[in-house]
């Protein structure tokens, strides 16, 4: 059961140093209950009260770590059911399947489609981060070897679906570097695929035919000492699937039963074979309950716009605005003399403005300040986006130094501040843009 703050409070140094940033150990000690900070901001805890405290206050899932370098995945760590409770932390992740069943055209296919969707939304970079690889018996193990090694040049994450333990040795002799999951642990093999998982240092996958053996070889598997593990919702169809998904789910956040709190795989692959619209929605449905890795038979841009606008959206978090930085953006090859336009940080708003300015083909300059993470209007009557704030921001940001065009295009929704930028920023012509960044376009043709 986790600790109360005041459990926390009598294991701490009783300092009030503030060295931590809370004014006394006793908000501290609640901070930490909460899970809102760590206990190594404090440091003069010994490291037995540390010790002591340390599972206690673990999140109720289980933090894992797949993958290396700029490819390592963070996935489960979750502390609320919903996002509106605190927020989610680590997003679902995509991964495209093959299998050593395919004939190789297909393959080749396949592994040509899956660089192809890469593309950024609002600071994210949106890809497929894992590739599931699928072992099938009678295409026999070296061609599933040559598969991996085939996939592990794609420099993603690797999941290896295979429950020969002989054949996860081979496949891991040539991917285990790259620090991949493992997946293919069950009832009757979980000890052998122990030893294979533990003995290249990845993250072990755990199947079970319905939720009690499922939860039992966890349980066998945690007493051999491992728990980088994840789980497999039941692919005996989709309300299995779901069933599962949101039962261990429901059991680590509020019955602390930490055999549940493990991420999972759900493969669709196999939920739903060969139905790539099903696919799709269903991947939407387990974004938000509760897929950890999700499997599909593909990624193109159809699925991808919708998937990863939804899980941009749903692991933020609903307390913190999503911002982009202050600055001076050049779109279309802008230079010092290419016309300027402004608007607020809000991500969204950048994001669908600098599209549109993009589209236009017109070189100009999108000027950024600090207007709080609002939207144009909230921040407009919230004073944050206000001629004093833009004009202090051209002073700080030495924008007339930088940019020798004088010509600076406001949002149509706050027109009101057009006179007053032209009294604080003398031998500036500011234009009134239109209403709808999708009008940008033409108002910009226009003007050339």
């Amino acid at each position: 059961m986790a600790l109360k703050g005041l459990d926390i409070f009598k294991l701490s140094p009783k300092k009030n140093c503030k060295e931590c940033g809370s004014p006394t150990c006793m908000a501290f000690s609640m901070k930490v209950a909460q899970g809102a900070v760590s206990i190594d901001k404090c440091p003069y805890f010994s490291e037995e009260a540390k010790a002591a405290m340390s599972e206690a206050t673990a999140p109720p899932m289980k933090t894992i770590k797949v993958g290396t370098g700029d490819n390592e995945c963070t996935l489960g760590g979750e502390t609320v059911l919903f996002r509106h409770e605190k927020t989610f932390v680590n997003k679902t992740r995509y991964a495209v399947n093959l299998c050593s069943c395919m004939d190789d055209a297909t393959i080749e296919e396949k592994l040509a489609m899956i660089p192809k969707v890469d593309y950024e939304r609002i600071g994210e970079r949106m890809y497929a981060e894992m590739i599931y690889v699928n072992y099938a018996e009678k295409a026999g193990a070296d061609k599933y070897v040559e598969l991996v090694k085939k996939a592990a040049a794609l420099n993603r994450v690797l999941v290896l679906g295979v429950e020969d333990p002989e054949v996860a040795k081979a496949a891991l002799e040539v991917c285990k570097d790259s620090k991949p999951i493992l997946n293919g642990a069950n009832a009757s093999n979980f000890e052998a695929m122990n030893a294979v998982a533990t003995g290249a240092g990845v993250a072990l996958g755990v199947f079970g035919k319905d939720d009690s053996e499922l939860y039992d070889t966890i349980a066998a598997l945690e007493k051999l000492g491992n728990k980088n593990l994840l789980f497999n919702a039941n692919i005996a169809s989709v309300k299995d699937a779901y069933s599962t998904a949101v039962r261990f789910r429901k059991a680590a956040i509020k019955d602390n039963d930490r055999t549940c709190g493990y991420p999972s795989i759900v493969n669709l692959s196999k939920i739903a074979s060969g139905d790539l619209h099903l696919q799709a929605a269903l991947a939407a449905l387990f974004t938000v309950k509760y897929g950890s890795v999700v499997v599909m038979d593909q990624m193109t841009y159809a699925e991808a716009n919708p998937l990863y606008g939804l899980r941009q959206n749903l692991f933020t978090d609903p307390q913190k605005p999503m911002k982009v930085q202050p600055g001076i953006y050049q779109i279309n090859g802008a230079d010092e003399n290419s016309i300027c336009l402004t608007t607020v940080d809000f991500a969204l708003t950048y994001f669908v403005v600098s599209g549109e300015l993009e589209r236009s083909g017109v070189p100009c300059n999108l000027i950024i300040n600090d207007a709080g993470g609002l939207s144009v209007l909230t921040s407009w009557a919230a004073g944050k986006f206000s001629s004093s704030s833009i004009a202090k921001y051209f002073q700080e940001a030495d924008i007339e130094g930088k940019i020798k065009c004088r010509k600076l295009c406001i949002p149509g929704k706050v027109a009101v501040l057009k006179g007053e930028l032209e009294a604080k920023l003398p031998g500036w012509e500011i234009i009134v843009a239109p209403r709808e960044a999708v009008q940008l376009v033409k108002f910009l043709k226009d003007m050339q």
